[in-house]
């Protein structure tokens, strides 16, 4: 059951993945079920919502005032955890994971459980792929980059084409929105919507269903309670997925590509 306090948390270690993205474990481990996420608490600078990417652990992306001050974490210091939260994954049978940049982290925590078959990984640059090497028992691990660094060169929604779907009883994927509007494309394509899962991130004020910060248009569906794992069928019936999301004030953030894993945000 999901804890809505927060919990302090002492960090045991902190892990630099790429550049830009760092892992923190901490002294604590939460019960969790793959995808689901918690509400960090940064003393002093915000709380913001994480997936995690093991049972003690999140992996933490440089983006914004929060991200950053956990950048400068050692080694001693404490955090608050409220969670875990949402409804994470519900794998079965054989899964193929599909994972764009950072949001290869609450994959791996099926990959850890080895139930994951195939791992498709993408991203802009070899600098920045993501647990190469640290993907559990996958059977098979296939990597893109969009300037040809490393591995397949390209997007990752092009190993997806070139994958049997049917082959896989479960579709789990997270990334950047515009790459998973990517992905739910191609399995609309092959008739495979309804077996894919996608783990969406939205602006979070309190992580459990209660201020409606993070609601979704037009289902009314809210991301940290009924998500932030959604079916594909069920996003090809909201308008805003992989279209617009919402700020603070609420006021539609509308995404305007550049790349699957590079986007800004027209206001």
């Amino acid at each position: 059951m999901s804890d809505q306090r927060s919990i302090p948390v002492t960090v045991t270690n902190v892990f630099e993945e790429t550049p830009n993205i760092r892992t923190i474990e901490f002294d604590r481990k939460f019960i969790i079920n793959p995808g689901q996420f918690c509400m960090v608490w940064v003393p002093g600078v915000d709380e913001v919502p994480m997936g995690f990417s093991s049972e003690n652990s999140i992996t933490v992306q440089k983006i914004g005032e929060a991200t950053e001050a956990l950048f400068s974490y050692k080694e001693g210091q404490k955090l608050g955890i409220k969670g875990p939260l949402g409804n994470g994954f519900s794998p079965k049978g054989k899964v193929l994971a599909v994972a764009g940049g950072v949001g290869a982290a609450p994959l791996r925590t099926i990959a850890l459980s080895g139930r994951v078959e195939t791992f498709l990984l993408g991203t802009q640059k070899e600098s920045e792929i993501l647990f190469r090497d640290r993907l559990g028992n996958c059977g098979e691990v296939k990597i893109s980059t969009d300037d040809g660094s490393y591995g397949h060169h390209g997007f990752v929604t092009d190993l997806l084409r070139e994958t049997d779907l049917d082959e896989y009883d479960t579709i789990c994927v997270c990334g950047p929105e515009m790459m998973m509007k990517g992905v739910l494309s191609v399995v609309r394509e092959k008739c495979a919507e309804e077996r894919t899962q996608f783990s969406l991130a939205r602006y979070m004020k309190c992580g459990v269903g209660i201020c409606g910060s993070c609601c979704m248009d037009s289902t009314g569906l809210r991301v940290c309670r009924d998500g932030p794992v959604f079916r594909g069928d069920e996003l090809l019936k909201s308008p805003e997925f992989g279209k617009y999301s919402r700020d603070a004030s609420g006021r539609k953030n509308f995404f305007e590509v550049k790349s699957h894993f590079d986007f800004f945000i027209v206001c």
